[in-house]
């Protein structure tokens, strides 16, 4: 019987050993999972900011910076659907302010030759003839290159303005009414004016000043794009650096950093991807809806143009996602990982080879690299963040040159720092320690 009592005390004691054990193992488990939640949760946050923060640093940049909007807007001036658009309304403007009527006898008798010249060339009907002639008088200035220094020089002097009617503020040269926004074409109408008075129509010069407008943005939802562009302009560029935040305190919280680094690069800028789309949808959805006095070649040059900078920026941050994501993996464990970094290893130190048997030896930096490599490749990716971080509107060019210079920094480490061939002897090959 004590034998029995012994052996049931030690099962007992046993199976409370293992019940102790199970629960301290259960402990870290569920600390474990409890933080992937948690660094799930801010990492998904976090790309789902990623398109606001987008937004809102084109935001900040028409609002705060005139010389970014300038140069946004700038090109639209030798934009040919812009310039026609212009022409046909200066044209229409022009038009409804000459009386056809008693156009030849307001003209003087030494000039009637000239203008009958003139329009007998165009063919057709009085008023056909006249507005073709209109319409040539005013292509010929929009497509001049006075037009685009008074475009720029206007766009300049009412970034104020612009300002203004995106954020529903004040009034100015730049107005919303009716949902649109417009632009006086007073200036333009001035120079076709002398330009028609030059060539013989003199009536022009009789025309009063006209201000029609020239419709940039159209939409009966402005309202509404008006009040999330002030809140998008409040938010600044701390939405976008929030967003970053969130995605690397989910990385730090997590407890497989690398893949964590993979998937929240992946995700960054599959989100990024999303708003480029989202953007080319609604491109077609606007022009759709607006009125046939709108035109429509001329709103998508408008559209392309204002949004050319948030394109510019998606394209970007998926290109510095896929960086990122591509760079992590290649320094993990997986097979292809490993294969990759030996065959690159492999072909620096067969170069590094060849150097050492043409007798360029590396004297002193060899070992100076040697024992400060990871320092030194620190550095040089701390340097590639700055240089990143300091350039101003940097595209996917820019990430791919910056990916490419450090891939190369890394090569040169690499070649300066592993170790020199021992000399041949007796026809063996040279060989060389990683």
């Amino acid at each position: 019987m004590p034998d029995d009592e012994n052996q049931n005390e030690l099962a007992a004691l046993r199976a409370r050993v293992a019940a102790l054990e199970g629960e301290a193992a259960a402990r870290p488990a569920r600390r474990h999972r409890g933080r992937s939640f948690l660094a799930a949760v801010l990492i998904i946050i976090g790309c789902l900011l990623v398109p606001l923060g987008i937004v809102a640093a084109w935001t900040s940049d028409i609002v705060g910076d005139t010389d970014r909007y300038v140069s946004t807007v700038a090109p639209l001036a030798s934009d040919e659907d812009v310039q026609a658009a212009v022409a046909n309304r200066v044209t229409g403007a022009v038009m409804e302010h000459i009386d056809l009527e008693s156009l030849l006898e307001g003209v003087a008798p030494e000039q009637r030759p000239l203008l009958a010249k003139a329009l007998g060339k165009l063919g057709g009907s009085l008023e056909s003839a006249v507005s073709s002639f209109v319409h040539d008088k005013a292509q010929d200035v929009v497509a001049s290159d006075a037009f685009e220094t008074v475009w720029t020089d206007a766009n300049r002097a009412v970034h104020t303005s612009v300002v203004r009617a995106l954020t529903g503020s004040g009034d100015g040269a730049v107005q919303i009414n009716n949902d649109t926004v417009t632009v006086d074409l007073a200036p333009v109408i001035e120079r076709v004016k002398e330009r028609l008075v030059d060539a013989g129509l003199t009536v022009a010069g009789k025309i009063p000043e006209i201000h029609t407008d020239f419709t940039v943005v159209k939409s009966d939802d402005i309202g509404k794009v008006k009040t999330g562009f002030r809140l998008l302009q409040v938010m600044g560029l701390w939405l976008p650096v929030l967003a970053v935040l969130l995605v690397v305190a989910g990385v730090l919280l997590s407890t497989h950093r690398r893949r964590t680094v993979i998937a929240s690069a992946i995700g960054v800028a599959v989100a990024a991807l999303v708003l480029g789309i989202a953007l080319t949808v609604f491109r077609t959805v606007y022009l759709n809806a607006l009125p046939d006095t709108v035109s429509q070649p001329a709103a998508g040059s408008v559209y392309d143009a204002l949004i050319h900078f948030l394109r510019t920026t998606v394209r970007m941050v998926v290109t510095l996602g896929l960086v990122v994501a591509l760079a992590a993996w290649l320094t993990g464990p997986s097979r292809p990982a490993v294969v990759t970094r030996r065959m690159w290893n492999s072909g620096i130190d067969a170069t590094r080879t060849a150097a050492d048997r043409a007798g360029l030896r590396t004297g002193p930096v060899g070992p100076f690299v040697r024992r400060y490599r990871t320092w030194i490749t620190w550095i040089l990716v701390a340097l590639a963040v700055l240089v990143y971080v300091l350039w101003d509107h940097p595209t996917a060019w820019v990430v791919v040159g910056l990916a490419l210079a450090l891939l190369f920094a890394f090569a040169v480490v690499r070649f300066l720092g592993a170790e020199p061939a021992e000399p041949a002897e007796d026809g063996e090959k040279t060989s060389v320690r990683a």
